[in-house]
């Protein structure tokens, strides 16, 4: 894997939507801060929605936007044979 699929890349990519998240910008018209979640498009909870409801589309959503799903590995036996898999097999995997 390299290029966009680059494991930083991807650790960047996740350190950047963080960001995002927690940005807040003033708007006049409402007289108040807005973030994310006041604009995010959150079909499951629409009412009142969290960070966390915001629909994101992403290569890191096949690790739930999470660092620490990221760096996981299992070890996977078939037959005699045993190895370990990581985000590489799992981004295969899902893809």
């Amino acid at each position: 894997f390299s290029g966009i699929l680059a494991e930083d890349v991807l650790r960047a990519l996740l350190e950047l939507q963080e960001k995002l998240a927690a940005t807040t910008a003033w708007a006049p018209d409402s007289g108040r801060n807005v973030s994310l979640q006041d604009v995010c498009y959150a079909p499951l909870n629409p009412a009142q929605p969290g960070v966390g409801d915001c629909a994101v589309s992403s290569v890191t959503q096949y690790f739930q936007n999470n660092g620490t799903h990221l760096a996981l590995t299992a070890t996977q036996e078939e037959g005699k044979d045993k190895a370990t898999v990581d985000w590489h097999d799992h981004l295969i995997y899902c893809v």
